[in-house]
């Protein structure tokens, strides 16, 4: 802009003196011009009326005295004095056109241009009293010579003129300029330079806020994403066609990387995971795809999703959901299905044998009560197998129709003590209750089982002369404690992340000959689970076991 103008004032000036000379020069040029043609016709006038009243001999000394040319013609045309060349030499002037009219008229003017010479001769002509005609010529240069002559002096001119312009234009254009150079275009109408400008910086304070509100819109909508994506607890990854446009923290996390390792570089910064990588390519190509992936030790599910912007695919999302419970879950719905089928079939195939062959006969009459009783045991232990399946089935489906009450721990596991003392005095076991009043929010029920379950493993896998103690109180951080100990074979250490998991058992044959289910302690998990509760094992083969229930905050409180 700066440019511009500086150059716009310079051509202007330039342009200016070149005019004024010009026209000045035209000007000046005919003003010398009627001023010679005016003297040349008052001397010639003078010099006519000296002429005629002294003589031809006045024109010979007249001539000698002025800058004028003199001529004497006759009235033939010839050539009688010449104030310049030699008369002799003179061609006759009868032809020319100033002798002719002055001859006709008295007097006569005119001017002739000489290409040659570049100048102009203005001739001035009277008829003098005897018939001669006194002429006199005076030349000047012609208007491109005169210019010429003078313009050495006008470059000159415009030299200087050009030096202090430019310096003037300089300044003047920075003045102009700085103003709008130092536009605070985040308020554009607080220091409005000019009023020309006024228009323009109203359209530019309306485009600022407009931006401003986009700004602050994407502003909001940015943390809105980033508020939902990064406590998402599962992993989001969204693509353009080659990188990566964000990772959530959940992401980050599972594939230990951080969102300035992987934002705008490609994938494999993330995971060199095949899958990942497949999963993300064939989501590119626009179909949508799922896949399974192995991350330390446990299982994630990828969903990857073509984005398309304009009926064109300009990226991807992909969703990585932990799925390891689901599959445990799904593994464990398997096993157990299997595992019901299987405890299921053992008692059914005993009863329809010994059933099948007391209805061929094949028992002797003596023999019918005992293999009336083997059909009796197996048949409770398939009631009692049935029993905790649906028990455990209730457990699993959090029923919301279980009664919630304050239950006295100490007074439930006598209830429970007395239950199974029979049972405990048969195997010749020593059962026992100890401990003080402690109070939960719970299901009895539910809370007798898991007590029951224990006291009756503790008897079942217990050595003769045993002994099983129920202890009932509180820990250091007076939460409600149930602890079941006993004296009988305990459980390995390898074994005893195991043990409630449903139909495990650690000694098989002994647990079948005691009429174990194998679903027992599973019970005691979900119950567990069901009242906020923990459950810590401390065994030592052959020595004996303990199992302790410890009560969280959520149960020591009554809901309304």
């Amino acid at each position: 802009m700066k440019r511009r103008i500086f150059k716009h004032q310079v051509i202007l000036v330039v342009t200016a003196i070149i005019l004024t000379f010009l026209s000045m020069s035209w000007f000046m040029y005919n003003n010398l011009s009627e001023q010679m043609q005016e003297a040349v016709k008052d001397e010639c006038q003078v010099m006519a009326y000296a002429v005629n009243t002294y003589g031809e001999e006045y024109v010979e000394k007249a001539g000698t005295r002025t800058e004028s040319r003199v001529t004497l013609i006759a009235s033939d045309g010839s050539i009688l004095y010449d104030s310049v060349e030699e008369e002799s030499s003179m061609e006759n002037h009868s032809s020319r056109p100033e002798f002719e009219t002055a001859v006709r008229n008295g007097s006569a003017q005119i001017s002739r241009y000489s290409n040659t010479l570049q100048t102009q001769t203005f001739y001035y002509a009277i008829r003098l009293d005897d018939g001669n005609v006194l002429r006199l010529a005076s030349t000047t240069e012609s208007v491109f010579a005169f210019i010429t002559s003078g313009i050495a002096g006008v470059i000159l001119l415009i030299l200087a003129i050009l030096l202090v312009t430019m310096l003037f234009a300089n300044r003047m254009t920075r003045q102009l300029v700085e103003p709008i150079n130092h536009l605070d275009l985040e308020h554009p109408m607080d220091n409005v330079a000019y009023d020309e400008l006024e228009p323009l910086l109203k359209r530019i304070d309306q485009q600022q806020n407009k931006i401003r509100e986009q700004v602050n819109q994407m502003k909001q909508n940015q943390e809105e994403y980033m508020t939902i994506t990064e406590y998402m607890k599962d992993g989001l990854i969204v693509t353009n066609q080659s990188d990566v446009l964000s990772i959530n923290r959940s992401a980050q996390e599972l594939f230990d990387v951080t969102a300035k390792e992987c934002v705008n570089h490609n994938i494999i910064t993330v995971s060199r995971n095949q899958e990942l990588k497949e999963a993300l390519d064939e989501a590119l190509t626009g179909k949508s795809n799922e896949r399974l992936l192995e991350v330390q030790g446990r299982t994630y599910q990828l969903l990857a999703n073509p984005v398309r912007v304009n009926n064109r695919i300009s990226g991807a999302v992909i969703l990585v959901l932990d799925v390891t419970e689901k599959q445990k879950a799904e593994n464990m719905r398997k096993e157990f299905s299997a595992n019901v089928s299987h405890e299921l079939k053992t008692p059914l195939m005993s009863i329809s044998g010994y059933a099948e062959i007391i209805e061929n006969n094949m028992v002797k009459p003596e023999d019918i009560p005992k293999f009336a009783g083997r059909i009796h045991s197996e048949a409770s232990r398939l009631s009692s197998l049935v029993e905790d399946i649906i028990k455990l089935s209730r457990l699993d489906e959090s029923d919301k129709s279980i009664m919630m009450e304050d239950v006295e721990l100490y007074q439930l596991c006598k209830d429970v003590e007395g239950q199974l003392m029979l049972r405990a005095k048969e195997r010749n076991v020593q059962l026992n209750v100890e401990g003080q009043m402690a109070v939960v929010h719970g299901a009895r029920q539910i809370l007798y089982e898991m007590v029951y379950n224990l006291c009756d493993n503790a008897i079942k896998y217990n050595k003769a002369d045993g002994k099983v103690k129920i202890s009932v109180g509180y820990n250091k951080e007076r939460h409600p404690v149930i602890r079941v100990e006993d004296t009988g074979i305990g459980i390995p250490k390898e074994e005893q992340e195991r043990i409630f998991e449903r139909f495990y058992r650690v000694d098989k044959s002994h647990s079948r000959a005691t009429g174990g289910t194998g679903l027992g302690l599973s019970i005691v998990k979900h119950g567990a689970i069901l009242h906020d509760a923990k459950i810590e094992v401390d065994s030592t083969p052959e020595v004996g076991t303990s199992i302790s229930v410890i009560f969280g905050e959520n149960s020591m409180q009554s809901r309304v």
